[in-house]
């Protein structure tokens, strides 16, 4: 059988569950839940991966799931990713009334689709005519979010890193993948539908505590230091720095306090700040972070507080592997216009795939069908064909085009990638970002 027609056989699959594929995604919308806590969503892709006769890992990095399509002979392993978790916006009509978890970042989509890629290269049975095996790998805690709750976790030896694939890779999930991929929901303007060459910032994570000492605000503020007017002064600091930031780098750092004091009567004695320092090249997170601690430290010694910095290693920039790309370009083409599809996109946002672009090939196209900006009330998929059969059908497709004729293509594209860094340097990166700051009080 020749390959035009094993990608029949897999659309055809995927067409006939249409409404299964579709229906996974929905079920995942409606309950959200938050990195590392995806206990049902990860429940529901177990359950539907069996039904499919896949053989099912469950409980990898806390609630991740990973399941096996062996092939009928040696060769390339493809892994196809989803994301479990929801992002927090309580402004989001479909909000969770307790956590204020929602699926306004399209996780549910990326699950769904790979969802519809697993049902139609299994039930296919297309592998049969490959070299190689897939796995689907549907993986926790890609937003950077409740890092507390995470901080507990890595207490209690559950985790070492706070990012789902970060955890993958230190446990050796990925040692044995030669070419990932996963898609990306995003808002795309006029009758667009795909973007492939997309590239996103990385970053790192700082949870900042300003150390003062409380007073009576009415009859003795004089005998306090105010942490959180050091808070105040460091973010200030920070838009100092702003001008100095190369644009090439596409530097972004957002802080947000997070605690501001106690009661309004008590000079705040601890306040907490937290913010992601962002940009294009890892020297470019490494040059900015230095400015963004300074300044903060600085808002610490202005008033005499102290300052403590929890800095995380974040995610690594988001790199494109562009023999994927072009394959994956390729197959989208069958299903919509050339002129509907975007090549190359400048993202300013961080994605935790990145680390995985870092040490493999990888793909990571964005798919419309959605409206609203990703994280906000907004958010909404407006067109079910668009955001969960086509990259099923693309990357199902993709898979095709890498395992098949002995798997050269997969085979060529590993010879030929250059990794950006040796898992061990990855590693050690992660251990050299993973650090705390302290300033004792001066005041």
């Amino acid at each position: 059988m020749n390959k035009s027609q094993l990608k029949q056989r897999v659309c055809d699959a995927i067409d006939y569950n249409r409404e299964k594929i579709i229906s996974i995604g929905e079920e995942i919308f409606s309950n959200p839940e938050l990195g590392y806590k995806e206990i049902k969503t990860a429940g529901l892709v177990s359950r539907e991966m069996k039904k499919i006769g896949l053989e099912v890992e469950e409980n990898i990095a806390v609630t991740g799931v990973k399941a096996s399509l062996p092939g009928e002979r040696p060769g390339p392993v493809i892994a196809v990713l989803g994301e479990l978790d929801a992002i927090i916006c309580r402004e989001h009509e479909a909000a969770d009334k307790e956590t204020g978890a929602v699926h306004a970042c399209g996780h549910n989509v990326q699950i769904a689709a790979m969802m519809g890629a697993a049902i139609g290269l299994t039930v296919s049975k297309v592998l049969d005519e490959l070299d190689g095996s897939v796995e689907f790998m549907a993986v926790p805690a890609e937003e950077y979010v409740e890092l507390e709750y995470r901080g507990t976790l890595k207490e209690k030896g559950e985790i070492e890193y706070y990012g789902g694939k970060q955890e993958l890779i230190k446990r050796g999930y990925f040692d044995d993948v030669d070419v990932a991929m996963m898609i990306h929901s995003l808002n795309l303007q006029g009758d667009k539908k795909v973007i492939v060459g997309g590239t996103g910032n990385g970053f790192i994570g700082k949870n900042v505590q300003f150390i003062g000492k409380e007073s009576h605000a009415g009859s003795a503020p004089e005998m306090g230091v105010n942490a959180l007017n050091a808070a105040m002064i460091a973010i200030g600091n920070i838009h100092a720095q702003r001008e100095t930031f190369p644009d090439q780098e596409r530097v972004r750092v957002h802080p947000i306090i997070t605690k501001g004091g106690d009661i309004v009567n008590v000079v705040p004695a601890d306040v907490r700040m937290e913010t992601y320092v962002r940009a294009r090249t890892i020297e470019g997170i490494r040059t900015s972070n230095e400015k963004v601690n300074r300044a903060i430290i600085a808002g610490g010694y202005a008033v005499g507080a102290g300052v403590k910095i929890s800095e995380t290693p974040g995610y690594l920039p988001l790199l494109r592997t562009a023999e994927l790309d072009e394959l994956f370009r390729n197959n989208a083409k069958e299903f919509v216009d050339e002129s509907q599809i975007i090549e190359g996109a400048d993202f300013t946002g961080s994605f935790d795939f990145g680390d995985v672009s870092h040490l493999i090939p990888a793909l990571h196209p964005f798919i419309g069908g959605v409206e609203g900006n990703l994280h906000t009330r907004d958010f909404k998929i407006v067109d079910k064909d668009t955001a969960y059969i086509l990259p099923a059908k693309a990357m199902a497709m993709t898979v095709i085009d890498l395992l098949f004729d002995g798997a050269s293509v997969a085979k060529s594209i590993k010879e030929n990638f250059k990794p950006a860094m040796t898992k061990e340097e990855y590693l050690a990166y992660l251990e050299e970002n993973s650090r705390i700051i302290e300033k004792s009080e001066i005041g």
